[in-house]
């Protein structure tokens, strides 16, 4: 018998939705959709679960209860009000509304959200046959999206974003998030039977990021998701698909190195990574130091720049430091640096073999990548 689908959305920040629908093919997701931020995938609660667990680069995962085109607010209530909305809440349910709106008639997300709110609660108190909602019970997030008139009536399944793993207590200078440091590490084509070095490592996201990655391990296997609260799924899908994760970690400690000039640094990434239960090598070093023995691996680094934590040229010389590193090691090695410089090629003295335009906190950056001879690019 074919089970019944639901239609899921896993947000991603713009530039990565390559990335997230190769985690979802990864995960053997077939009837996967490329859209601007955000990518379509279908499956049952199991599946939604998986997702939760498994998605690295992703930042939410929502469930879609309803679609329709809206103009004005009369429209986006009444259509709202006639979606079948009773099975996804509780008579208590404690009902959260986020927003937003691109390129759309209705713009101010504000009213939006009020008006999705009240047409929720009214089709649920004719659905209970009830006068009043005590909205005492669990939470349950409704995202509305509207883009180009077309609304996205949505359950939000995470609660606190995917970029919040658990492990990350305390934020070095501008640290990345937990989910680009992952995508980074995906785009470098690293694995574990080579060496990863992220010789500017601040928090020590990117190595943790790919420790997980090597030792196969979920990266929200020591978190809870705000689906685990909806009375609709059945607590064993998520306890089934935590003791899959479990069971999926490998036993091997990877061949990972995160250096930094700072002292401070390195010390939290230890204590990060103690949280993540995951292994790293940490070392006090400069760039300049940069060493090593293996005819290939990779890097990863996200370097401080002008306004962020340093002069303008203090920043320009730190990045001819990291040619003159980069280039002494041996001709297998790719090198993958994110920064928001936009000369950043004419300072570094080369142009990159690949460029990804991405965000990191709000900002415009891009990720240059400059691969070694034995990824057979130039």
């Amino acid at each position: 018998m074919t089970k019944i689908k639901n239609k899921y959305i896993a947000t991603t920040k713009l530039g990565l939705e390559s990335v997230v629908a190769n985690e979802l093919e990864a995960l053997g997701f077939k009837d996967i959709r490329k859209e601007d931020a955000r990518v379509i995938f279908y499956g049952d609660y199991y599946d939604l679960a998986r997702a939760c667990l498994w998605l690295r680069a992703a930042e939410r995962v929502l469930m879609v209860v309803g679609e329709f085109e809206a103009k004005t607010f009369d429209e986006l209530y009444e259509n709202t009000k006639a979606l079948n909305l009773k099975p996804c809440f509780t008579k208590d349910s404690f009902i959260h509304v986020n927003g937003k709106s691109a390129k759309s008639t209705l713009f101010s997300v504000s009213d939006c959200q009020s008006i999705v709110k009240k047409a929720i609660v009214d089709n649920l108190l004719s659905a209970f046959k009830t006068r009043v909602l005590t909205e005492s019970g669990s939470r349950v997030i409704v995202e509305v999206g509207i883009l180009r008139d077309q609304v996205t009536i949505a359950l939000d399944a995470c609660g606190a974003g995917l970029s919040r793993r658990g492990y990350r207590i305390h934020n070095y200078e501008a640290p990345i998030s937990e989910t680009l440091g992952a995508a980074i590490v995906l785009l470098s084509r690293y694995n574990a039977d080579i060496p990863l070095i992220d010789p500017m490592c601040g928090s020590g996201t990117m190595p943790i990021e790919a420790a997980m990655i090597a030792r196969n391990m979920a990266p929200g296997l020591n978190r809870s998701f705000a689906a685990q609260e909806w009375h609709f799924v059945e607590k064993s899908i998520f306890a089934r698909a935590y003791e899959q994760a479990r069971d999926s970690i490998l036993d091997i400690k990877p061949m990972i190195l995160g250096s930094d000039i700072e002292s401070r640094a390195i010390e939290l990434s230890k204590q990060h990574a103690k949280n993540a239960k995951i292994m790293v090598d940490w070392k006090v070093m400069p760039v300049s130091q940069l060493s090593a023995e293996a005819k290939r691996g990779i890097i990863v680094c996200n370097p401080p720049y002008g306004e962020r934590m340093m002069t303008k040229q203090q920043t320009i010389q730190l990045y001819k430091d990291m040619r003159t590193a980069f280039d002494a090691l041996p001709i297998g090695w790719s090198k993958h640096i994110i920064t928001s410089m936009l000369d950043f090629e004419r300072v570094y003295g080369k142009r990159a073999s690949k460029r990804r335009n991405l965000s990191s906190g709000g900002k415009r950056c891009t990720l240059y990548s400059y691969f070694g001879y034995s990824n057979n690019e130039r």
